[in-house]
């Protein structure tokens, strides 16, 4: 089977990435028409049209700069905001100078508060600050006179950029954070499906070895001893300690990135559970089934059908090779039922509890675990001397879910 990682990236932080240029490009235009609109009363036009000229070429040549905060670097950073700074003390130089102390605009007017949130945005609200307290001395020397509409202006600037510089401080820890806990429901997943594995094979042998050793004596006795021992050991590691490492959890420029543990490829095309559920049939195990067959995808037919052979298995062990067991399948329009009931002693109340407090995850993992990673359930009714019956349901329509993908928002 090809395998493949599932990948899931998470950002807030991007979309102000874009919203920045989209930003930059409309504040140049916006500078541009202001003298476009007011030349005429400008002392040194030449002047400001160079600047303006330098203004544009930069902002059109540095959009891919503020796509990500991977490319927007620290040196771009102190670059775009001298342009910016530049512009402003350039202002007095190239305007009239009864219109600067009116409190005309400066030459790159609200472009320079894009150049401020870039800061905030790569380097969160301390960024944000130093730059708006380097913008509010330039526009400060600018004006020359600590004016209301100048002070009104840099405040607004100075508040606006340290806020959103703490609101994408917060949204990365947050992003941390989930990456986080989807990483560990990724590996509790695969923690379980390993556990199930192990129950259906490992465990199994184990235990045979151990009864058939006992019954044999002599030197299979000492060898179903030693068996039974790694029985329980391999139990408790299971039950407890058993987490994969996870393949990957980080924070880049593109936002957090969780990527699951390894799965299979899903098969092509429905599989008949009929099929999967036919080897099981046999002379103390009555399989009753539609005639039609009855389609569910691949990974969920296996499923079903690994969890069928589990309660079987419980059967056999706590029930006796001499128990007969039944398989009814019923293929309901949004559902498949599937139910397994044998004529056994029952199982006690609370024996389930207790089993799955010993390690012992037949029921547990094998068979509810299964259901409930298809969407489904497994419920087990049984009554003391009237035998055991397990009720297996699993939607038709149910996609796989094994990643965090499927229970966090799709992006």
């Amino acid at each position: 089977m090809a395998q493949r990682d599932r990948v899931m990236r998470m950002s807030v932080e991007q979309p102000l990435w874009r919203a920045l240029a989209g930003y930059r490009v409309l504040a140049m235009i916006y500078a541009i028409g202001l003298f476009a609109a007011a030349h005429d009363g400008f002392a040194r036009p030449w002047l400001a049209i160079a600047y303006l000229a330098v203004l544009g070429v930069w902002t059109l040549a540095t959009l891919p700069q503020v796509a990500s905060a991977a490319a927007c670097t620290k040196p771009f950073l102190a670059v775009d905001l001298t342009v910016a700074l530049t512009g402003i003390l350039m202002t007095p130089l190239a305007d009239a100078v009864q219109r600067v102390h009116d409190g005309g605009p400066t030459l790159p007017s609200i472009w320079t508060a894009g150049s401020v949130l870039a800061f905030a945005i790569k380097g969160g609200w301390r960024w944000a600050a130093l730059a708006s307290t380097l913008v509010a001395v330039a526009n400060l020397i600018e004006r020359g006179t600590p004016a209301r509409d100048t002070v009104h202006n840099v405040v607004l600037v100075w508040v606006a950029s340290i806020a959103i510089g703490y609101v994408v401080e917060v949204a990365r820890a947050s992003e941390r954070t989930l990456a986080r806990a989807l990483e560990i429901e990724a590996a509790t997943r695969e923690r379980e499906r390993l556990a199930r594995d192990i129950h259906d094979s490992v465990l199994q042998v184990l235990a045979m070895v151990q009864r058939r050793g006992a019954v044999i004596g002599g030197e299979a006795a000492e060898l179903g001893r030693m068996a039974g021992e790694q029985e329980v050991a391999l139990r408790t590691l299971v039950s407890g300690g058993l987490v994969p490492v996870s393949r990957a959890s980080e924070d880049d420029a593109r936002g957090a990135v969780v990527r699951g543990a390894a799965e299979d490829e899903p098969d092509d095309g429905p599989v008949d559970l009929r099929s999967l559920l036919a080897p099981h049939a046999g002379s103390r195990v009555s399989l009753a089934e539609p005639g039609a067959p009855v389609p569910l995808a691949p990974q969920a037919a296996r499923e079903v059908a690994a969890a069928v052979g589990a309660a079987l298995d419980n059967v056999r062990r706590h029930a006796g090779e001499q128990a007969r067991a039944w398989i009814l399948v019923e293929d309901e329009p949004d559902e498949v039922i599937v139910t397994v009931r044998d004529d056994g002693p029952g199982i006690p109340e609370g024996r389930l509890a207790q089993a799955e407090g010993e390690g012992r995850l037949g029921v547990a993992q094998s068979i509810r675990g299964r259901l409930r990673d298809l969407g489904g359930s497994a419920d087990v009714i049984s009554v003391p001397g009237q035998g055991t019956e397990v009720e297996l349901r699993v939607p038709k329509h149910h996609q796989q879910t094994n990643d965090p993908r499927g229970k966090a928002e799709q992006r």
